[in-house]
């Protein structure tokens, strides 16, 4: 299976890396913010279980070598600002590679999830891994939906992904 971690790629303002356990304070505000998860049903409501879930599941991809999430690093003061990589997901009982983000509410608004979404898009499509790629995003996150608009992607389908009604935008390797 290839390595769909982004470790070492950089964008003109984010370094990407693994994420580590002792980032886990770093971005542990992102699920204090009840906005983060707005859309998302069947979270833990705590936000230390959330994230110590969240966590779980990135080290375990990690370990499986089905994608995972990088740190998403600022250059200029070497703060997490979010997360984003490429994720093998099974929806409707297809095999796809998806670009996830999310990024900390105080970096909201400022490019980071479009510019971290586009350097997944263009890593996936030079190295070959998959003739097109999706993003998961909620019906209702209409944020998220305008990032994945800006990364050229289209909404392919509505569907059910882990009870939650879900848009699917698509890129296609062009």
């Amino acid at each position: 299976m290839p390595d769909y971690l982004l470790e070492n790629q950089s964008t003109e303002r984010l370094l990407f890396r693994k994420i580590r356990p002792s980032d886990f304070d770093a971005w542990l505000p992102f699920y204090h913010d009840p906005k983060s998860t707005e859309f998302w049903e069947g979270l833990p409501l705590d936000p230390v279980e959330a994230c110590k879930n969240q966590f779980g599941r990135i080290f375990e991809r990690y370990e499986e070598g089905s994608g995972g999430m990088n740190a998403l690093i600022l250059k200029e003061t070497g703060q997490l600002v979010g997360i984003c990589g490429l994720l093998v997901q099974t929806v409707d009982e297809i095999e796809e590679l998806e670009i996830g983000y999310s990024v900390l509410p105080k970096f909201w608004q400022q490019g980071f999830a479009i510019e971290a979404a586009q350097k997944c898009k263009t890593f996936a499509f030079a190295n070959n891994f998959v003739t097109s790629l999706i993003s998961i995003i909620h019906v209702d996150n209409i944020p998220s939906q305008k990032v994945a608009l800006k990364n050229g992607m289209f909404l392919d389908k509505t569907t059910t992904y882990k009870d939650n009604p879900v848009h699917i935008f698509r890129v296609d390797q062009g």
